[in-house]
């Protein structure tokens, strides 16, 4: 998988299908849109000119409107069919990665489970859970602002979830991160994860933490799968006395945690951490 291409074509299909809805965007409303700085954008928006892609033209008061060309056009029907055929290609594959997971709880008795992380793989696990008998109770999440999730309660505090058997890991941003979590606090034996998420499962130190494929697009900060906000890079900081560095949130896109603490806010004291890097 070519993750550089991957992040250039997600990109290049959200700025293309920005400017066809909206021909006067600033450059400044376009880089919020994509989740990325300033900078960044217009380097993309220039490409697509370079490309031919996209055509400029001046107005009044130093604005600019931007058009889509023939080729830009083309373009956009080119990636935005091959963002559909990978998501069809993920539904298929985490659907059937959670139908095992639920066949190991029929195994082992488990009807109700507590899936830790608000995002699209949770979504699907709450559609395909019912035809194994399992029951969704709810969603564990610190980072998430809902209060509700697909008619389910969603906490941000472990200590406000209702009764489960297990817990299923969701959650796309870090998922080892919450693997281990979430075995620090009910023990691994109980916290369950799909194959698509490649975590490691087994060694409760683990040191090397993977993210799923992101293909031509990823998750936002909610989990959802969005073409503007690329694959993540998960560093663990091995020393026991690292000190996360404090790090602006909306600005850099990144979230500093740590594993001793609660998931999702600010580190409140020293533990092996992990910083979790979402690249544009």
């Amino acid at each position: 998988m070519n993750t550089e291409r991957n992040r250039e074509d997600a990109l290049t299909l959200e700025i293309l299908d920005v400017v066809q809805k909206q021909s006067d965007v600033s450059q400044r409303h376009l880089a919020q849109h994509l989740g990325v700085a300033l900078g960044l954008a217009n380097s993309y928006l220039k490409r697509c000119v370079r490309k031919g892609l996209i055509k400029i033209t001046e107005a009044p008061a130093n604005r600019y409107f931007y058009y889509l060309t023939p080729i830009g056009f083309a373009e956009k029907s080119r990636l935005t069919a091959q963002y559909l055929s990978y998501s069809f290609s993920f539904y298929r594959q985490a659907s059937e990665s959670c139908m095992r997971v639920f066949d190991r709880c029929r195994d082992k008795d488990w009807r109700q489970l507590l899936l830790c992380g608000v995002s699209d793989l949770a979504e699907i696990a709450s559609l395909r859970a019912a035809e194994r008998g399992i029951v969704i109770i709810g969603f564990y999440d610190p980072r998430s602002e809902r209060k509700r999730y697909l008619d389910r309660p969603v906490w941000r505090e472990f200590g406000m979830v209702g009764a489960y058997d297990a817990c299923m890991v969701t959650d796309f941003l870090a998922p080892q991160m919450i693997f281990d979590h979430m075995a620090g606090l009910i023990g691994r034996d109980r916290v369950l994860a799909p194959d698509v998420l490649g975590l490691s499962t087994n060694d409760h130190d683990s040191r090397s933490w993977t993210t799923p494929a992101a293909g031509p697009f990823a998750v936002n900060r909610e989990g959802k799968t969005v073409r503007s906000m690329l694959c993540m890079a998960v560093a663990c900081q091995g020393s026991g006395n690292a000190q996360p560095a404090d790090t602006d949130l909306d600005s850099m896109c990144c979230v500093t945690e740590s594993v001793d603490t609660v998931i999702g806010g600010r580190p409140r004291g020293i533990g092996r951490a992990a910083q979790v890097l979402v690249a544009f």
